[in-house]
């Protein structure tokens, strides 16, 4: 996670929240493998799309998960934008989209040392 999160600001990208899900289990007794959220956009990329339809905020700010199995491999996952684009039905915002998908594969592949598989 940490450096999923030292590449956004380099791509114009700001971290909103990051949750440490194992953490806050142990804090009421749970177990958790590490599991990690990091909240990231930027508002110019996400405004554009909230305005051709705002349900697309439930999912806005862009999510990261970065988790570990129970045989101990470290997984990063999100959505990808063009998903999210289609399960809200936007239509007319593909260069935003593109944006945001180029975006997080150079992130995602950085912060993993190769492409994601």
């Amino acid at each position: 996670m940490n450096r999923f999160e030292a590449e956004l600001k380099p791509h114009g990208l700001g971290v909103f929240a990051r949750i440490n899900h194992a953490a806050l289990a142990a804090e009421v007794g749970l177990t958790l493998r590490p599991t990690e959220v990091i909240l990231f956009g930027n508002p110019r990329g996400g405004t554009p799309l909230m305005q051709a339809n705002q349900t697309i905020g439930i999912d806005l700010p862009l999510k990261a998960l970065v988790w570990q199995d129970a045989s101990g491999k470290t997984w990063l996952s999100y959505n990808e934008p063009a998903w999210l684009a289609k399960r809200h039905q936007i239509t007319g915002a593909k260069g935003p989209i593109a944006a945001m998908t180029k975006a997080v594969s150079d992130i995602v592949t950085k912060a993993i040392g190769g492409p994601p598989n």
